[in-house]
């Protein structure tokens, strides 16, 4: 049977920050975000709001912007060539993340079969942020399970890569599960944990588990 691993992006593949955090930074804005950060980590606003907010932020942001941010962001290494074994094992690779949709679908060009975020309109922003399009930690098990009917697996045959509290449900759904520089929020939840900077080296905690 194929097995489909489901990694998160910030903190998990982006190695100590997030996709947000990478695109202010190129506008000049990253206090600002770390703000709202900190306010979402301790439970003050909750994701429509944080996406609001950043969207407000990002009034003046442009395509070379979220290029700039892609390609400079701090990636594990070997995403590409993890992403590129799974593939080759037969088995299937998404990644599904609160973060922008326009910055997380970039993951298929590396090789990933799927890449889901939180929708927010075409950049430039001409359009308002539609609510209903914010992700929550809830939204990553609907949208594992409809992975899991598109790729015909089950849950059973999934496992999730992750490091915070957005985690913590999918965590508690699927069989195998790996830490990766994770919070508190995972603690005694995984599988396995792996810290450091290499996502090779997480995978082969589980490349062989069945």
């Amino acid at each position: 049977m194929a097995r489909l691993h489901l990694f998160d992006l910030d903190g998990t593949l982006l190695h100590g920050t997030s996709a947000p955090l990478e695109i202010s930074r190129q506008l000049g804005l990253e206090p600002e975000t770390i703000a709202l950060e900190r306010e979402i980590a301790a439970g003050l606003i909750g994701p429509p709001e944080y996406a609001h907010r950043v969207h407000a932020l990002w009034s003046g942001l442009t395509e070379a912007h979220v290029v700039a941010a892609f390609e400079a962001a701090p990636w594990l290494r070997r995403i590409r060539e993890v992403w590129a074994e799974i593939r080759r094992q037969g088995d299937y690779c998404a990644v599904v993340s609160l973060s922008p949709s326009f910055f997380v679908e970039r993951l298929t060009g590396w090789g990933a079969h799927a890449a889901h975020g939180s929708l927010f309109p075409a950049v430039p922003f001409t359009q308002p942020l539609d609510p209903t399009g914010v992700l929550s930690a809830a939204a990553k098990v609907l949208i594992a399970d409809r992975l899991c009917r598109e790729f015909g697996v089950t849950r059973a045959d999934c496992v999730a890569y992750g490091d915070s509290s957005s985690d913590k449900e999918l965590f508690g759904v699927v069989p195998v599960s790996v830490a990766v520089n994770a919070d508190r929020h995972l603690t005694g939840l995984a599988t396995h944990s792996y810290a450091g900077k290499d996502l090779w080296d997480a995978y082969e905690l589980v490349r062989h588990a069945q």
